[in-house]
C-alpha cells in the first residue's frame, strides 16, 4: 500500500500529474484545470462576446457561517478572472446525529443572504443527511460571465510586473481560529470582545475579494490575479509562479498581517503566511498602473502593498531580504489544520513581528487593528 496522503490539498506534483493525465477537454474549453488557475473558462458559442467562468470549492474547516463561506470562496475564484458571478449551486452533506430542521434552515438562510448580497442566483444542488460525518460539508459550484477582452488569467503575469497584495493576511484563518477555538480562548483569558472581533473577520475586513477585483479591473490592465486560499500567501505566490512560468520575488517585510491574526497565530503556533488566506488578493500589473491603483484603493480605504516583482526565469518564488534570496517551497498542508490537533503554544515570541519558529525567517509587517488589540476587560 502506498504511503497515505496527509489532510489538506493534494501535493502539487501529484495534482499536476492527475490533471494532465485525466482531463477531457473539447474545443470550447478556453482554459481547463491547471495549477494556480482559479476557474475554468468556456466559450459558450461561436460569435459570443462573453466567456463563461466556472469553479468549484468546498468548505471543510469550519461549520459556523458555512453558507456564507461557501458562496464567497467560490465567488472569489470567479472574481479573479475579472468576471461577474451569476449562478451558485451547493452540495450539502449534513451529519446524521447533529442535524435538525432548524440547522437546515439556518444554512440555507446563510446561502440565500450571501447570494442576495452579491447579486447571485442560487439555482440548485443536492442536500442529504450523511452517515459517518462529524460536521457539515459544503461543496459549492459557481458560474460567472466575463467579456472576452476582460478575461484575466493567473498565468498572465509578465516579466517586469509588480506583485501587489490587496488587504492583508490571514483573514479567513483568523475567523476560523476564533470560531473553532472560542471556548479555549475564553479559558485562556481572551476577552469576548476580542474573540467577537476576530470571528467577524469574515465580514470585516471580509473574506471576499469581489470589490477589490472590480476596483483593480476598472483602474488598470491586470495581467494576473489569484486569491490565496489553502497554504496561505506562500502557496498563493508559488501557484502564480507555476501558472505563469515566471520567477516571483517577494519581500516578506512588506506583507501586512492584521494584529488579531498575529496574536491568534502566535497563540496556536501557526505561520500566518501559510494559513488559509481568503480575503487577500494577489495581482500583477505593469509599474505604470501603480499610481492609479494606489489612488483607487486609497479612496476605497482598502490596503494595497507592493510585495514583490515578476522576473524572467524558472517558475519559482523567492524571498528577498537585502542580498539574500531564498526559494520558497509549497506548504505541504495548511497551517490552520494545527488547531484541530494537540498543540503547544510557541514560547518566547512577542511583539508585532513573529520570527524564528513560526516564520522561519519570514518577517512580515503587522497591519494594526482599527481597534485596540486588548480592551479594558482583556488580559494585559
Amino acid at each position: 500500500m502506498d504511503k497515505l496522503i496527509q489532510t489538506g490539498k493534494l501535493p502539487v506534483d501529484l495534482l499536476k500529474k492527475v490533471l494532465e493525465r485525466y482531463s477531457i477537454l473539447d474545443p470550447t474549453v478556453v482554459l481547463g484545470p491547471k495549477i494556480g488557475e482559479d476557474a475554468a473558462v468556456i466559450n459558450p458559442r461561436k460569435g459570443s462576446k462573453h466567456y463563461w467562468v466556472m469553479t468549484s470549492d468546498p468548505i471543510t474547516f469550519t461549520t459556523e457561517e458555512i453558507g456564507y463561506y461557501g458562496v464567497v470562496v467560490n465567488l472569489n475564484d470567479i472574481a479573479t478572472r475579472g468576471a461577474i458571478p451569476k449562478y451558485f449551486l451547493a452540495t450539502l452533506l449534513f451529519p446524521e446525529e447533529k442535524s435538525d430542521r432548524k440547522l437546515i434552515h439556518k444554512v440555507f438562510g446563510q446561502i440565500h443572504n450571501a447570494c442576495r448580497r452579491f447579486g447571485i442566483s442560487f439555482i440548485g444542488g443536492h442536500t442529504e443527511i450523511t452517515p459517518g460525518l462529524d460536521r457539515i460539508i459544503l461543496s459549492g459550484h459557481m458560474i460567472g460571465e466575463v467579456k472576452k477582452e476582460n478575461l484575466v488569467k493567473t498565468s498572465g503575469a509578465s516579466a517586469g510586473d509588480l506583485l501587489l497584495l490587496i488587504k492583508g493576511v490571514c483573514i479567513e484563518g483568523t475567523s476560523i481560529i476564533a470560531r473553532e477555538k472560542e471556548k479555549e480562548l475564553l479559558a485562556k483569558g481572551f476577552s469576548p470582545s476580542f474573540i467577537k472581533r476576530a470571528k467577524s473577520f469574515i465580514f470585516k475586513p471580509g473574506i471576499d475579494v469581489f470589490k477589490a477585483a472590480r476596483i483593480a479591473c476598472r483602474h488598470a490592465t491586470i495581467h494576473s490575479m489569484h486569491d490565496p486560499t489553502e497554504g496561505g500567501l506562500l502557496n498563493g505566490v508559488i501557484e502564480m509562479a507555476m501558472a505563469s512560468g515566471k520567477e516571483f520575488e517577494i519581500d516578506p517585510e512588506e506583507v501586512l498581517i492584521y494584529e488579531e491574526s498575529n496574536i491568534l497565530c502566535r497563540e496556536f503556533g501557526l505561520n500566518p503566511l501559510g494559513t488559509i488566506a481568503s480575503g487577500a488578493l494577489l495581482l500583477t500589473v505593469s509599474p505604470r498602473h501603480l499610481p492609479a491603483l494606489r489612488k483607487a484603493f486609497g479612496s476605497a480605504s482598502i490596503p494595497l502593498q507592493v510585495i514583490g516583482r515578476v522576473k524572467r526565469g524558472p517558475a519559482r518564488a523567492l524571498t528577498v531580504e537585502g542580498k539574500v534570496k531564498k526559494e520558497l517551497k509549497p506548504m505541504p498542508r495548511d497551517e490552520i489544520l494545527k488547531i484541530y490537533e494537540k498543540h503547544k503554544r510557541v514560547q518566547g515570541v512577542q511583539g508585532p513581528r513573529v520570527r524564528e519558529k513560526i516564520f522561519k525567517n519570514l518577517t512580515p509587517r503587522t497591519l494594526e487593528s482599527s481597534n485596540p488589540v486588548w480592551s479594558s476587560d482583556e488580559q494585559t
